[in-house]
């Protein structure tokens, strides 16, 4: 099986998720379905389609999608058993997760940088 996300890739989501994370969840199939539910969320919060347009894209905006797409799938690959890692090791992770996903997502949204992000 092969990376099916545009925004990263499953050894960038396994990266984040940590090595002792879900062995059921922490697998290119489960992945690959996180990643396309973390592009999509991303597509519809900031109400761009980045999916369609995405080789055109600069790197850096490239660099954003993919920390918010790592970071979201990754967080899926931690809840889906908090306890592989241990409950507060997971909190932790997934507070930190979600602290650069938001982060990436304001960035993206943020008007004043739209110019920037969808490179006019």
């Amino acid at each position: 099986m092969a990376d099916t996300g545009i925004f990263c890739t499953t050894a960038e989501v396994q990266r984040k998720a940590g090595a002792n994370a879900s062995t059921t969840a922490n697998v290119e199939a489960y992945i690959n379905d996180f990643v396309t539910q973390a592009e999509s969320l991303i597509n519809a919060d900031v109400t761009y389609n980045f999916t369609d347009g995405y080789a055109a894209l600069d790197i850096d905006v490239k660099g954003l999608l993919k920390a918010a797409a790592s970071s979201k799938a990754a967080m899926m690959v931690i809840n889906f058993d908090l306890d592989a890692l241990g409950r507060s090791t997971s909190t932790l992770m997934l507070n930190v997760l979600k602290d650069e996903y938001d982060l990436a997502l304001r960035i993206l949204k943020d008007k004043r940088k739209q110019g920037f992000v969808l490179n006019e």
